[in-house]
């Protein structure tokens, strides 16, 4: 199992998400290519998540590549970062997208070398 698919489950199974109490649409997130496409459809009703897999038309469409897809599903890349980078590609309510960010973990941060223990 890839982690983008590890992700889109956890969110089939969790269902709700208050954060998005006050969030109402549709997300088509079109990963791969054109030879290669998969997709996963993401529908929020004040809070309520339903993911499926259709190529469903959306109110907002998010166009990545299957290796940006499984490094934000692992958490190691920020969505409005890629989004900047043209890495992520958005069609529709790019409100709605960036808000999305808050579902995907995010990575750990780097750890600092312990500091020396003072010697008085």
């Amino acid at each position: 199992m890839t982690a983008t698919s590890a992700f889109f489950e956890r969110l089939a199974a969790d269902c709700q998400d208050p954060r998005f109490r006050k969030v109402c649409g549709s997300v088509r997130f079109d990963i791969g290519d054109a030879d290669d496409l998969e997709q996963w459809f993401l529908v929020i009703d004040h809070g309520d998540m339903r993911v499926s897999r259709s190529g469903d038309p959306a109110t907002t469409v998010i166009r990545v590549s299957v290796q940006v897809a499984e490094a934000m599903a692992r958490g190691e890349v920020n969505g409005l970062a890629a989004i900047t980078r043209g890495e992520i590609m958005v069609d529709g309510d790019l409100g709605l997208a960036l808000r999305l960010g808050r579902l995907f973990p995010r990575a750990a941060e780097p750890r600092r070398a312990a500091e020396p223990a003072s010697g008085t």
